[in-house]
């Protein structure tokens, strides 16, 4: 512990990306939005899953620092925000060290969420969660981390979806329900939709570092142009699934709340349609998170009215 206080405290939350988490826990609002409309919410259980979703994005985006840092991925020529290890301000030993601390504290979260959530009376349910949040930590530092990251094969985007939007919306509801309804489907399609579209604006950000670095991204891969094509191809899906979600569930006005967020997002797609150079992507980033966190937290209200 000693040693990670060597760096400055806001070297350390700088590194914990904050403008990352309310992305991360969209799902959770969801989830348990959909689960209070049944009569299922519990505020421990609602807490515990937020706390969790909070400390898994942590240790994604330290381990992402370490595995881009590390290989140099992350240098003078990255568009972005600068990383800590890029920077010095955190020694890779200080990252490591911080990166067990907080798979501790995410297994502990996890053990509480579970015991609050399935206690004794639902074992299968436990063991089926303990091993997803085994998974989640591996996926967080394989990402970047190792010699067979999965961020630098082009499998970045499959994992967001799954996790950010299948995991978190359906997992979060279950964890209430102890049940999987068809209810929670339409919104984490489109929560897990909204994400991928965030991790792809990033890596188009960065495609030519991350070309000249190998890390080859699905942006990467498509290119410049079919990685633009895909993207408004996210954000698109995600609103028309969304519409097609609040027409098949309807039960009064207050569930089109939502479609407020459609705003900005269309806004998006279209300045991202105009964008010439990689840099400029990157003012976007924020504007997608905090809008598919506005639509996560106006379909919340929308059908809890």
């Amino acid at each position: 512990m000693d040693s990670l206080k060597m760096a400055n405290f806001s070297h350390w939350l700088s590194a914990f990306r904050l403008r990352t988490l309310p992305l991360s826990i969209s799902g959770i609002i969801v989830g348990s939005s959909l689960a209070a409309y049944n009569g299922l919410f519990q505020w421990n259980i609602f807490i515990l899953a937020i706390l969790a979703t909070l400390s898994y994005q942590i240790l994604s985006n330290l381990a992402n620092d370490y595995g881009d840092g590390v290989k140099g991925t992350d240098n003078d020529a990255r568009i972005g925000p600068e990383r800590a290890i890029q920077s010095g301000v955190i020694s890779p030993h200080e990252m490591l060290q911080a990166i067990r601390i907080n798979i501790l504290i995410c297994i502990l979260l996890t053990v509480g969420l579970i015991h609050f959530a399935f206690g004794a009376k639902h074992l299968l349910l436990a063991l089926l969660f303990m091993g997803l949040g085994i998974i989640a930590v591996v996926s967080a530092m394989k990402y970047t981390m190792g010699n067979s990251a999965y961020g630098y094969k082009g499998l970045g985007d499959i994992f967001v979806f799954i996790f950010f939007g299948l995991v978190s919306v359906i997992g979060c509801y279950t964890l209430f329900t102890k049940q999987i309804d068809h209810i929670v489907f339409l919104p984490a399609i489109t929560i897990g939709l909204l994400s991928a579209g965030v991790l792809n604006l990033n890596n188009m950000r960065d495609i030519i570092t991350d070309a000249t670095s190998n890390k080859i991204t699905l942006a990467v891969k498509l290119g410049a142009e079919k990685a633009k094509a895909y993207h408004l191809f996210l954000i698109s899906s995600a609103i028309a699934i969304s519409i097609i979600y609040s027409v098949l569930y309807y039960n009064s006005l207050f569930n089109f709340i939502f479609f407020v967020a459609y705003i900005p997002l269309i806004i998006h797609i279209k300045r991202v349609v105009k964008i010439k150079t990689p840099k400029d992507y990157d003012p976007e980033l924020k504007k997608l998170a905090l809008s598919t966190f506005a639509l996560a937290v106006l379909l919340a209200v929308g059908y809890l009215l």
